[in-house]
C-alpha cells in the first residue's frame, strides 16, 4: 500500500514544478550561542528527512528553508531566490507546517481559516473558493467548514494545517515534527498525507517511521549536519549513535 501511494505521488508530481534550495555557507545565533555552523547543501530531491536530538539546530534549519529565520552568515536561494531579500516571493514557493497546528490557525471557522493563504496571495475569489472546495473535500474537513477552528481535534488541526498550506500551491512543504502532538492513529494519518503529497517535501521528525521510503535523510548534531544519505544509511546510523 506504501509504494502504491508514492507510486501515485510521483506519476502526479510531474504536474508540480521542482524547487531546488540551495544552503551556503549557513551560521546562525542565539545570542552569542551558535545553532548552526558551516552548513552547505542543495536540497532537490523529492522527500528529505531531518533528525537530530533536541537542540541540534534542526528546527532552525527548517525555517531557514523559506525565510522565516534569516541566517547570521551565509545565505539560502529557492530557485535562484534568496531568502534575505526576496522572502515573499520564495515563502510562495515553500510552505511551511509548524509542529503546533494552532500556531498557524489564524481565523475563527475552518473555511475562513483555510480562505486566508489564497486571499493574502492576491488569488481570485471564485479560485479561492474552489481550492477551499477541494481540500475540504481531500482531508475530511467539509462537514465542519464553519466549525471553530480551535475547537477541532488535534488530528483535524494538523490537517487543517496542511490544507492551509496546500490551498496556497507551492512547490515544496517544509513540516516541521508535524506528528509529535498527535496519537498513533493521527500520526499515520499524517504520515499517509505526506506520502500522497504532489509537492516535495522536507520533513523534521523524532518518529523515525515517517522517513521509510524517503530519498534522503539530513542528521543533525551541535548544529552541522554530520550524515547525509539514505534512510537505510542515516537512520540506523543516528540510532547506533543515540543508543
Amino acid at each position: 500500500m506504501r509504494r502504491g501511494r508514492r507510486a501515485d505521488a510521483a506519476a502526479a508530481a510531474a504536474i508540480v514544478p521542482r524547487t531546488a534550495i540551495e544552503v551556503h555557507d549557513v551560521a546562525h545565533f542565539y545570542g552569542d550561542r551558535p545553532v548552526l555552523t558551516d552548513v552547505s547543501l542543495t536540497l532537490t530531491e523529492r522527500r528529505i528527512g531531518v533528525i537530530g536530538a533536541n537542540g541540534s539546530g534542526k528546527s532552525t534549519f527548517a525555517r531557514l528553508l523559506n525565510g522565516l529565520v534569516i541566517p547570521a552568515e551565509g545565505s539560502v536561494l529557492v530557485d535562484g531566490l534568496d531568502t534575505r531579500t526576496q522572502g515573499r516571493e520564495v515563502r510562495r514557493r515553500v510552505g511551511f507546517v509548524f509542529q503546533d497546528p494552532d500556531a498557524q490557525i489564524v481565523h475563527p471557522t475552518v473555511e475562513e481559516d483555510m480562505a486566508f493563504g489564497p486571499h493574502n496571495q492576491g488569488v481570485a475569489a471564485e479560485e479561492t473558493a474552489r481550492r477551499v472546495e477541494e481540500m475540504l473535500v481531500r482531508y475530511g474537513l467539509a462537514g465542519h467548514r464553519d466549525h471553530p477552528a480551535h475547537l477541532l481535534s488535534g488530528g483535524q488541526k494538523q490537517l487543517l494545517a496542511i490544507a492551509g498550506v496546500l490551498v496556497m500551491r507551492p512547490q515544496r512543504i517544509v513540516f516541521d515534527e508535524p506528528t509529535t502532538l498527535l496519537d498513533l492513529a493521527n500520526t499515520r494519518r499524517v504520515s499517509r498525507v505526506i506520502d500522497a503529497l504532489e509537492q516535495d517535501a522536507v520533513v523534521v521528525t523524532h518518529h523515525l517511521d515517517l522517513l521509510d521510503g524517503f530519498d534522503r535523510v539530513l542528521v543533525f548534531e551541535d548544529g552541522r549536519v554530520v550524515a547525509d544519505g539514505s534512510p537505510g544509511e542515516t537512520v540506523p546510523w543516528y540510532v547506533a549513535r543515540m543508543g
